[in-house]
Order: structure tokens, then sequence, then C-alpha cells
């Protein structure tokens, strides 16, 4: 690994961030995931789990000393309804749990069928429940979407209604993240200064991959604005090989 690598390598673990958000989590698994949030090296940026489980998740890495690492809690996930009223309770019943962040899933399928407007009141709506410090995560479902022109447009709408980030995927479709879907997506911020940060999720798994996300924000932003408030690696599963690649671990995993 070259010197550039490692450096990378040591920026891509202050910007991951783990999940558990498959239908049969359990307390244990998810406590299992905070404590590797942890790592010798530094602590990731955050986890991402359901609203059942977003106050086991805060009690556990606060009583873990690690109160810097995010609790973000998943709404309307993963199918992106269209009804707003139940996703905004969602919201509010993952504020009060602890969730540092809200990740929501925009109902991508109403844009699909020609109706932008449910997801820019949806948004909108989330956001209002949010105090300043709280952060809404919009996933869009890129891979579903797929034409360019409607990732563009739900890029542009979910900013324009206050999203603090924009996510390419859930992780639970056929496609997830893609470098076109990325570019588009970073156009979208640019277009407004850079006031919304981005991340990258789904089928991202070892850190070649995660290099190719990782550069295109530098790029087009410079390495100073791709900080943790910025970019996020949604990924699991890159975790071990990030570790692996600083020789923390064999090759074996994590």
């Amino acid at each position: 690994m070259t010197a550039e690598d490692e450096q990378q390598a040591r920026l891509m673990l202050g910007l991951l961030e783990l999940s558990a958000l498959n239908a049969d989590e359990t307390e244990g698994r998810v406590a299992a995931l905070c404590e590797r949030a942890l790592t010798p090296l530094g602590n990731v940026a955050a986890v991402c789990v359901p609203l059942r489980f977003t106050l086991l998740a805060r009690v556990t890495l606060d009583r873990l000393g690690a109160r810097d690492v995010r609790v973000v809690s998943v709404a309307n996930f993963p199918y992106g309804g269209s009804p707003i009223e139940p996703v905004v309770s969602q919201v509010q019943a993952a504020l009060v749990a602890g969730a540092d962040e809200i990740d929501m899933v925009y109902p991508f399928r109403a844009l699909l069928s020609g109706d932008s407007r449910t997801g820019f009141e949806m948004i909108m709506a989330c956001k209002q429940c949010c105090p300043d410090q709280k952060k809404l995560v919009v996933t869009l479902e890129t891979g579903d979407l797929r034409d360019p022109q409607l990732i563009r447009q739900a890029c542009q709408g979910a900013i324009m209604a206050g999203a603090d980030f924009i996510k390419t995927s859930t992780g639970k479709t056929a496609i997830n993240a893609t470098p076109q879907a990325m570019r588009i997506m970073i156009e979208a911020i640019a277009e407004v200064g850079g006031m919304t940060g981005i991340k990258a999720a789904g089928g991202i798994r070892t850190f070649d991959e995660a290099l190719v996300y990782l550069k295109m924000t530098q790029t087009r932003f410079g390495n100073a604005w791709v900080t943790s408030e910025h970019v996020r690696l949604s990924a699991s599963s890159l975790l071990g090989d990030v570790l692996i690649a600083l020789g923390m671990l064999p090759s074996s995993g994590y």
C-alpha cells in the first residue's frame, strides 16, 4: 500500500457508517455493531439502525465512551412509501429515542409515476421535526430511479426541501450505488455550493471500490470538504477491508 493509499484508508475509517438493517436483527447484533464502531485507529462516523434499536445503540455507544459516534435511525425503510404521516411519526419517535440523524427513504415510486410533490412535502415535514443539531438524510434509491434526469430531479428536490445529506440507496435493491449516480448527486450538491452532504451506500465492500467514490468527492470539492459532516461511506463490510489495508487485521477479515 502506498503512503497515499494509507492516508485515504485512514480517512475512510472516519467516514464509515456501519448498519444493522436486516429484518432479523437482534439486540445482540446491534450491540456488537456498536462495539465494532470503535477501532484501535479511531471510531467510525456512525451506526445506522431501525427505530426499535435506536435507544439501544445510543446507550451502548455512550457506555463505551463513544458519544462522538452518531446514531442514525431509518424511516420509511426500505420501501419508500408515499403516506407522509406514518413517516413523520417514525421520525419523532426516533428523535425521542436518541437518534442523532434520521435516514428517510424518498418515495421514489411516486416520482417514477410523475409525482414529485409527495417527496418534497415528506422531506419538509420530516425536516420540521428535526432540531438544528439533528441531521436529515434522504435516501433516493437511485438504482430504481435509473434515469439520470429523474435522479437529478430527486436530488434537487431533496436539497430544496431541506435534506442535510442525500444518499444513493438503501442497499436493499438490485442496483445500489454507482459512479454515475454519485456523479449526478455531486453536481447537484455543487450547484448549491456544497451545503448538502452525500452518502454512498450499497454494494461497496472493498477499499478499492470505496476509493472511487471518495476520490470523486475530493476531486469536485477538495480535500478540506471531505469530512464526516459532508461525506459518508455506508458500508459495514468495508470496515474489515480498511483495517486490513492499514495492517490492523490479517487478510481473513473482521
